[in-house]
Formats: structure tokens, C-alpha cells, sequence
């Protein structure tokens, strides 16, 4: 199998928000597991910074599943909007 049939194109999801930066991991650890009793919402502990400078950040964003869906919904209230604006222009006249 070669190298151009496995390739697939996967949809980026929302941004990682930086909750907290901490110098150990298990302080980092600890507000991940006050966070993580919030539903479809994804928590990571990521090793970060400058190599003089490394801190461990508690990162958090949406399900991506969820955040598509907000999506399309946000994508389908706004073209009522603008059917409902653009009948009520023919009605005026």
C-alpha cells in the first residue's frame, strides 16, 4: 500500500484554551481532575515552554463532535434570519 492511499485528511477541531500553567505535574494533574467532571469537554496536560523556562498547562476545548454541530446550527439560524429579513422586504412592497 502506498504512502498516497493512506493519507487522509482529518478536520481540525476547536482551539485548546490554556486553563492554568504549573511548575509540577502534579499540581497540573490536581485542576485536571477538578475540571474533568464537566461533560463533553476534553482536558490534556501538556509539557510546555522554553527549554529554561518548561512549565506543565492544563489545556481544555469542547468535543469536537459537539463544536460541528454548534456549528451547522449556528450556520442554519442564520440563514432563517436572512429569509425571514429578505420576506418580509418582498411583503412591505
Amino acid at each position: 500500500m502506498s504512502t498516497q492511499q493512506c493519507e487522509e485528511i482529518l478536520p481540525e477541531g476547536p482551539p485548546w484554551k490554556i486553563i492554568g500553567k504549573f511548575l509540577t505535574f502534579e499540581e497540573a494533574d490536581r485542576k485536571r481532575e477538578e475540571i474533568s467532571a464537566q461533560p463533553d469537554l476534553q482536558i490534556k496536560v501538556h509539557y510546555q515552554g522554553a527549554a529554561n523556562k518548561r512549565y506543565f498547562a492544563v489545556k481544555t476545548r469542547i468535543d469536537p463532535a459537539i463544536a460541528i454541530e454548534e456549528a451547522a446550527s449556528a450556520r442554519r439560524e442564520e440563514k432563517k434570519r436572512r429569509k425571514a429579513r429578505l420576506n418580509k422586504k418582498r411583503r412591505k412592497k
